[in-house]
C-alpha cells in the first residue's frame, strides 16, 4: 500500500511523537515512524488510527496509483547539483479538508507577486504550534492579518506583520488561524 502518512504529517506541523500521542490508543514515535518508512506494514487498522490522529480522512493518507508524481532527477546541496543514491518522487501536495489558500498581489517580505500560500486551518488548541511560522487571522468586517506569531500571551496573539517598520499587532484569540505550510511559485 502506497501512503502518505509523513508528507501529511508534515503538512500539519506534527512530530512523529505528537501523532503517537493523538492516537486511540496511544503508540511510540517509533511505531508511527516504521509505519511512515515501510519497516511495518500498515493495517487497515492503522491506517484508520492514524488518520484520526491526523484529524484527516483515511483516503487522504493513500496514495492512488493514477496521481501523478514527479521523478526526481538531481538533489541540490551545498556541493551543488547532483544525482540521487535511490529513486526518488516528488507526489502531488496534500490538500486537506480546511485548507485555505492567499494570493499575492504585491510583493512583502519573502513573498513575491504571483505566489500562493497553502494555510493549514487550526483551532486555538493548536496555536502554541504555529509560534515563530506566518499566519493569517481572520478579522472583523472580512478583514484578514498576515504576518509572523510571534508570542501568545492567554487569549491574545502578538503578530508582527511584514514588511519593514511595521510595528507588532495584538490579537485576541480568533477562532482560527491559517499557518502557511506550502508556497506555489512560478519562476
Amino acid at each position: 500500500m502506497i501512503h502518505r502518512i509523513r508528507e501529511v504529517r508534515k503538512v500539519k506541523g506534527l512530530t512523529l511523537d505528537d501523532v503517537a500521542k493523538r492516537c486511540d490508543p496511544p503508540t511510540t514515535a517509533q511505531t508511527i515512524g516504521r509505519l511512515e518508512t515501510g519497516t511495518r506494514t500498515l493495517s487497515l487498522g492503522w491506517l484508520n488510527r492514524i488518520a484520526e490522529a491526523l484529524d484527516v480522512d483515511s483516503g487522504t493518507l493513500l496514495a492512488l496509483p493514477d496521481q501523478d508524481a514527479l521523478p526526481v532527477a538531481a538533489v541540490l546541496d551545498h556541493k551543488g547539483a547532483h544525482a540521487l543514491e535511490k529513486p526518488d518522487q516528488i507526489l502531488q501536495p496534500v490538500i486537506e479538508a480546511d485548507m485555505v489558500a492567499m494570493r499575492v498581489k504585491s510583493s512583502i517580505g519573502d513573498y513575491r507577486t504571483g505566489d500562493d500560500v497553502w494555510l493549514s486551518r487550526r483551532s486555538p488548541e493548536q496555536y502554541a504550534a504555529a509560534l515563530n511560522r506566518d499566519v493569517l487571522i481572520p478579522r472583523p468586517a472580512g478583514r484578514f492579518l498576515f504576518g509572523r506569531l510571534i508570542g501568545r500571551e492567554g487569549d491574545q496573539l502578538q503578530i508582527l506583520p511584514l514588511g519593514s517598520r511595521t510595528r507588532q499587532q495584538i490579537v485576541k484569540d480568533p477562532e482560527w488561524i491559517g499557518v502557511a505550510v506550502r508556497l506555489v511559485r512560478e519562476l
